[in-house]
């Protein structure tokens, strides 16, 4: 197995602890989308291996690997044939090996995605139910008699009923693109089959996995229909998919799982549990279950104190009953990017920033999309160009999710450095301007959203208060405040979401600040608007 570690920076590793993934920070890689080694213009395993050293210059604690296994290609990745192989596209077993034995080396934890809500409709099992409707395959997926109508009336998330025909007039179910059918979690082998896979990865050093709809491998045994239709504009899925989701035996999958990773010391869960209700939620993540589930709450609010601070505390709350920590997102691979969502321009970025101050401070786990820290916008992805099946399948009424998958500004020659000279065209094209955004650019800038990142995950990692203690919220007027308690020190982050200045008293030192403008003087802090500050008590 070959080895670049001769070339990487050699910084002494963090002891081991089996409750890393408490407070870690956490680094999600798109992985078609990072690093292009080979000039096809694909991200692939070799280009994110060539970047360890960057992660541990910006300091983060894990890796988080989106789906790297072959795949039908319907939907970025997380359609699957094979769990226990690698794409082509990406590499290939050793390379994988490689990328986990480096990371490791240097202290990097690694985390892949695992997707056991469905398959995609070229996997051997799915081929062969099509083949054989009385084979063993077919009880593996959801499978209903021909029949005129299809059996209920489940939508998918992607757009349009959740069921599609066969060529021999069956239905089946998908809950997301037609190339993507359902597993049955109620037949024995499915289960079977994916402890295999969890073992297969665990035993090449893996720490971890991220679970992709965590909250649906379980559905309603009589298909009864669901009392009303999917809405975009919940915060998850709630009564109103109470067929689909979040069915009480999902639970006993987790634990399942969760004893399997005990077998491993130092290796985690962290589900994908889009519920409205973080109560729900956090139930994912009790000390026989998974260790970790999202909290959505931040990603899905708007730029209002009193949504942040509910989104906050509710989530505290929630995740203290079960005594687990709380897995904070702003950013991933499905949403827009911030710096867009929160206004686009120097307004969207001056919030995007202090946002990350917030996140940044609180009790529990980060989890950072890779080009969040540069404030990547959502960048403007033609329609001829689009790939994701939200955009086709809603006729184009749905943006789709292309504009955050774009590559990754690297530098700000020809092609920002994402693949080598020379190179075939990347999978999604690059916006003109995107080396403004550039990391060779943003290092020499001491004020730049790079360089902001790096100093808080610097000082995360040098003052436990952040992070690893607790927590109390309040808000005054559009200030919301975190003061975040740790053995030897508090550190208090106070985000201004209004549109004046705001005069925060303070008795401390301002440690870390969102804005340049930032003054303190006499025991109090000018805090212009869309900006966040963290301040050291005395």
């Amino acid at each position: 197995m070959a080895s670049r570690l001769a070339a990487l920076p050699n910084p002494a590793a963090p002891a081991p602890s089996q409750d890393w993934w408490r407070d870690a920070v956490v680094y999600q890689v798109y992985l078609r989308s990072f690093a292009d080694s080979n000039g096809d213009g694909i991200g692939d395993i070799a280009g994110l291996r060539s970047r360890l050293p960057y992660l541990i210059w910006l300091g983060v604690d894990a890796l988080w690997i989106n789906p790297h296994y072959p795949s039908g290609g319907a939907d970025g990745g997380y359609d699957i044939v094979d769990y226990r192989a690698v794409d082509p596209d990406y590499g290939d077993l050793d390379d994988l090996e490689d990328l986990i034995a480096d990371a490791n080396q240097l202290g990097l934890k690694v985390i892949l995605d695992v997707v056991p809500n469905h398959t995609s409709d070229q996997h051997p099992w799915f081929q062969a139910a099509l083949q054989n409707p009385d084979g063993p395959e077919a009880s593996r997926y959801h499978f209903a008699p021909a029949s005129t109508e299809p059996p209920n009336n489940w939508q998918s998330l992607f757009g349009g009923p959740a069921w599609s025909r066969t060529p021999d007039g069956r239905w089946y179910l998908h809950l997301f693109a037609p190339q993507q059918p359902d597993l049955n979690w109620r037949d024995p082998a499915v289960a079977d089959d994916f402890d295999a896979t969890l073992r297969f990865w665990l035993d090449r050093g893996v720490s971890g996995f991220r679970v992709d709809v965590a909250y649906g491998l379980i559905k309603d045994e009589q298909l009864r229909d669901n009392p009303g239709a999917y809405s975009p504009t919940l915060f998850g899925h709630g009564p109103e998919q109470a067929m689909t989701w979040n069915q009480p035996e999902v639970h006993d999958v987790w634990r399942r799982w969760r004893a399997i990773c005990d077998e491993y010391p130092d290796t985690m869960l962290v589900g994908e549990v889009c519920l409205a209700d973080l109560d729900q939620v956090a139930l994912y993540s009790r000390p026989d279950e998974m260790h970790q589930s999202f909290s959505f709450r931040l990603i899905k609010s708007g730029w209002d104190a009193a949504a942040f601070a509910d989104g906050v505390q509710t989530a505290l709350d929630a995740f203290a009953t079960v005594g687990a920590p709380v897995s904070w997102v702003l950013g991933n691979h499905d949403k827009d990017r911030q710096v867009t969502r929160f206004g686009g321009g120097a307004l969207g970025t001056a919030r995007a920033r202090a946002a990350a101050l917030l996140m940044l401070s609180l009790p529990g786990s980060p989890y950072l999309y890779a080009g969040d820290e540069l404030g990547l916008p959502q960048a403007v992805v033609p329609d001829a160009a689009k790939l994701d099946p939200i955009f086709h399948r809603s006729g184009g009424a749905r943006a789709g999710r292309d504009g955050c998958r774009v590559p990754m500004p690297w530098n700000e020659a020809d092609g920002v450095g994402f693949s080598p000279d020379g190179a075939a065209e990347p999978w999604l094209p690059i916006p003109d301007g995107w080396s403004q955004h550039a990391v060779s650019r943003q290092t020499r800038d001491g004020g730049s959203t790079l360089t902001l990142y790096r100093r808080a995950l610097a000082l995360r990692a040098a003052h436990p208060a952040l992070g690893s203690g607790w927590a109390t919220v309040s808000t005054s007027g559009d200030v919301l405040t975190v003061r975040c308690v740790g053995d030897d020190e508090t550190v208090t982050c106070v985000l201004n979401m209004g549109t004046d200045t705001a005069l925060v008293p303070h008795a401390g030192s301002v440690m870390l600040a969102s804005n340049t403008h930032v003054r303190g003087a006499h025991g109090t802090v000018a805090l212009p608007a869309d900006t966040a500050v963290w301040l050291l008590e005395d």
